[in-house]
Parts: C-alpha cells; structure tokens; sequence
C-alpha cells in the first residue's frame, strides 16, 4: 500500500533507525525492487572456517559500526573521490537515521552490473531521478520520497529489538564497502566528505578487506 502521506508527517518525518538484522535489510531491499536474486547475508565471525559458509559472490559488506571518535571519522574521505565509484550520497541532518538504507543504496547502486532493478519500482525510480546530480542532491531526492518514507518506516518497525526514540538513543552507524572499477577497497558513508579510499588493488576482495579495516 504506497498511499501518500499526510501534509504533516511530510514536514515532520524522522527517519527511525534500521535494526542490524539481515532478514529486514533484504525485505526492504527487494520491496523497493531489489532483484531477488540477491539478499543480505550475516557474518558471524571472521574465522576462515565461517567466512567459508557465506554465499558467493560477495559484492559489498555493510557494517554497523560503533562510532567513538565521530569528529575525526567524519572528515575522512574526499570530494575529490566521487567520480570513484558510479554512486554516492550525502546522510544528510533530515536523513538523521537512514544510514542503514544508504548503506544498502550505497551497495546496490554502485553494482548494477551484476544487480537488477525491478523496472518501475521505488528503487528503479530514485535511479532514475538521480542521474547528474550531486551527492547533496541524491540526498534531498531520498528525503522527498513519500513512497521511500512509507516503507522505510514500515521495515524500521521490525526486528526484535526497541526503536530508538532520538539520535542519541543510536549508537551505531552503517557504512558500506565495495570494490570499485580500478579494485580499490572504498568506504562509503555519507556522513563522511566523500568516499575514502581504504586500499589500492584489493587483491583479497571485499569481504576480508573490510574485515582487516574494521
């Protein structure tokens, strides 16, 4: 049910936090058109034995971070790095908990060589009217989209554990990391200037890459 929002949820719509859990990010991700042919896994230590149960391939790694030095962490990255990847957004201060689903967008949207959007979804349509824009820009286009509220807050209703009430009740941070086209190792958060580059030539893919950042 996509029925548009009230005027006044419009103007004093928060975006409530995503809870870690990998069954809500895949749900979201393929209600909004997501191929569903693709999902979100859970890592559940970083021994080779495990890491060697995950499914391949493994194209980007989403981490709940928990942030002690937010000042420092933030001017990490580079303006000058946007034309490394195909897509980055800013997380805006009206985008106060959605980094959860920039995240996902982050993955998404920069593997559309292997990933397929449903044509006409929610998912499909942000692609579309975000073409030649900025960073900030991309972000004011997620923070207008009723259709992206509705379900956002939908899938930020579940999972097990309690919403957070205010930014200070979260204490956690999604960020997302994928290999680009030149197989650089790059961290996307759009709190961050820009994209920050982790490694050059990545040679053990994104998954233990991340894990030797992290």
């Amino acid at each position: 049910n996509l029925s548009q929002m009230p005027e006044e949820q419009k103007a004093d719509f928060h975006w409530p936090p995503l809870e870690s859990n990998p069954e809500v990010f895949t749900s979201y991700l393929q209600r909004v058109g997501m191929s569903k042919e693709w999902a979100v896994g859970e890592v559940f230590g970083f021994d080779e034995e495990l890491l060697s149960f995950l499914p391949q391939p493994i194209i980007g790694v989403i981490v709940a971070l928990q942030r002690l030095k937010k000042e420092s962490d933030v001017e990490l990255g580079s303006e000058a790095n946007n034309d490394l990847v195909p897509f980055y957004m800013k997380q805006t201060g009206t985008l106060d908990n959605a980094c959860g689903v920039i995240a996902c967008l982050h993955v998404t949207l920069n593997k559309l060589d292997q990933v397929n959007l449903d044509a006409g979804s929610i998912l499909d349509q942000f692609y579309q009217d975000i073409q030649n824009k900025t960073p900030d820009e991309r972000a004011t286009v997620l923070e207008s989209s009723d259709q992206f509220k509705e379900q956002h807050k939908e899938f930020a209703a579940q999972g097990q554990s309690n919403e957070a009430s205010t930014q200070d009740d979260v204490k956690h941070h999604f960020v997302a990391f994928i290999l680009n086209s030149s197989n650089q190792l790059i961290e996307l958060d759009g709190t961050k200037k820009g994209p920050h580059i982790v490694a050059e030539n990545c040679e053990e893919g994104v998954l233990r890459g991340a894990i030797k950042e992290i």
